[in-house]
Order: C-alpha cells, then structure tokens, then sequence
C-alpha cells in the first residue's frame, strides 16, 4: 500500500513509519522540516517537505495514496488554539477529498470529546471515505519534559512545564513534586506512543465501512502510582504529583505565559482527567492494552535523565 505519514519524525510518526516500512509498504512522511529529508530516506520512506497550512500542498502528496495517518501537533505559541486546530483539520479534510484519499486514520486523544477546543473531530464527518479516530490516553514520553526540573537545574522554587496529551506538571527538583489540576490519587491511563504507532499501523491496512474509534492505553494507575515508578528509576523514589485546584494551576499557566486559550483548554483537559470522566470512556470502549509498561520506559527515561 502507498501510505502518507504526517507528524515528520515524531513520537508516533517514527516507528509508525519503521513499522510500515518493514512491512513492505510505500511511505512518504510529511515533514516541515528539510533537515529530516535524509533520515527519512535513510528510513526507506520518501520525504514529502512542507507545511499543513497549505492545503494545496497536501493534495498533491495525498494524491495517489492508499491511506493517511493525519495528526496535528499541539502549539504553545498560536494565540487561539482552537482556530489553529479547526484551520489545519480543514486543509486536511480539502486535501483529502481532492486527492480522492479512501481510508484515513485521525490522531485525536481521549479527553477530546469532553474538551471545547480540541475536539476537531466532526470536522471530518463529510468525508465519504473509511475513517478511523484513534484517542490515546496520557503520553509516556511526556515525562521527557520535566527532566531539567526534577532535577532542579538552574532552578529556583517551583516552575512550570506543559506536556503534550494535557500533562503538565509544577515540580520542585528539591523535594520532587509533581503537580497539576490531576493527580495524587487520580487513576489515569498511560501509553508508549509505540503502542499508538503498532496501532494506528494495524488500523491503516483496514477499511471498516463506517466511522470507527479506537482508544489506546498501555497502563492504567494513580498519578502518584506513576510518580513513584518515575521517581524510583533516577533514585528519587519520594516523587509525587500534588493536585493543584483549577484556579491556582490556570495562574501558573497565565504565570507561564501561555497563551489565555490554551491555557484555559489545558485546564479543561486537566478536570475532565480528575473528575474520572476520561477514563470512565476508556473503560466503556474496553480496548486491549499495549505491551509496553510504564515500569519499561521509566529505564529508558532514566539513561536520558542521567545523561543530562
């Protein structure tokens, strides 16, 4: 099958595309990057450079394809998010009606339907074509961004950082806290984006008849459970995540300078995740869960953590 990859090189994106190179299919991965033109090919994929801003971009790299796997990646800097993300869902949809795409498989995420601004999702619904809406739960790699924090590098007192998938934290290297509007004892469900890639790849190759959507997990636990797996492997097995109200973590966003309609959405995605409403549709929809545990991926956070 020829299958376009979007998400250049990402979490997802790169094994997604190993995965389907090693099975024999042709791949082009959308990348706005040029300076990922070579590791793609190294890949054994084509390089398609270019932006999702230009639909008319996107029509010609779709066209001819078997199946897409379409994603839009969050922004920190757009001052309206949910512009940003109905603007990009729209050239994707224009391009895949031109170019005649029959199956596309959509990365969504699985507080999308219970958030304003993230929920892109209908936006797709006048596509005649075999349509998939994958919802992954809480991304692993996440924890990635708040390596210099729990160190306390160059830090002083508390700091924000936000996370891909609604995660964020406010953590302390000193006495090693990590804090949102969710957590302490919150059961969330995690999940290995190569869980996501294995997948959104078994997804790509099918073609139900009517819309369909798939939730992925890898692992389900507290915010704390997580923490201490987390802390335990870079020897700071005292790690929490502390629940802030929804007022005091929207100032830490505004403190951050996050822009107001991000943060708000952030906050949003924050209380659907503490009030259990997230996870009460993971648990509805039943999915099989992922191979890879947390406990698998806390040894490699911990080289990348040691060796910074």
């Amino acid at each position: 099958m020829k299958i376009i990859v979007t998400g250049s090189l990402g979490n997802i994106s790169l094994p997604l595309t190993q995965q389907l190179v090693a099975g024999g299919h042709e791949v082009t991965v959308v990348s706005s990057n040029a300076d990922k033109q070579v590791t793609i090919e190294n890949l054994g994929a084509t390089a398609a450079i270019g932006s999702m801003a230009d639909a008319a971009f996107l029509t010609g790299t779709f066209k001819g394809a078997d199946a897409v796997y379409v994603m839009i990646p969050l922004s920190f800097t757009e001052p309206d998010i949910g512009a940003y993300m109905r603007h990009t869902a729209q050239n994707y949809v224009t391009a895949i009606k031109s170019a005649g795409v029959k199956r596309v498989v959509l990365l969504s995420g699985w507080a999308a339907d219970l958030v304003k601004d993230e929920n892109i999702e209908h936006l797709f619904d006048g596509l005649h074509t075999s349509i998939t809406i994958m919802r992954p739960a809480a991304f692993y790699t996440n924890f990635y961004q708040s390596i210099d924090l729990i160190k306390g590098k160059g830090f002083i007192g508390k700091y924000l950082t936000l996370r891909y998938s609604g995660i964020w934290s406010l953590l302390t290297g000193k006495t090693g806290l990590l804090m949102g509007n969710y957590g302490g004892d919150d059961r969330i469900v995690f999940v290995s984006p190569k869980d996501i890639a294995e997948a959104v790849a078994e997804e790509l190759v099918l073609f139900p008849n009517e819309k369909t959507i798939r939730y992925v997990g890898s692992q389900e636990m507290t915010c704390n459970e997580a923490a201490g797996i987390i802390g335990a492997a870079i020897g700071k097995p005292w790690l929490k995540w502390i629940r802030l109200s929804d007022k005091d973590m929207l100032q830490g966003l505004k403190m951050a300078k996050v822009p107001e309609k991000l943060a708000e959405t952030l906050i949003e995605m924050g209380a659907a995740m503490h009030s259990g409403k997230t996870l009460q549709n993971f648990h509805k929809a039943n999915p099989k869960m992922g191979k890879i545990k947390l406990a698998d991926f806390a040894k490699e956070f911990a080289v990348v953590y040691h060796q910074k």
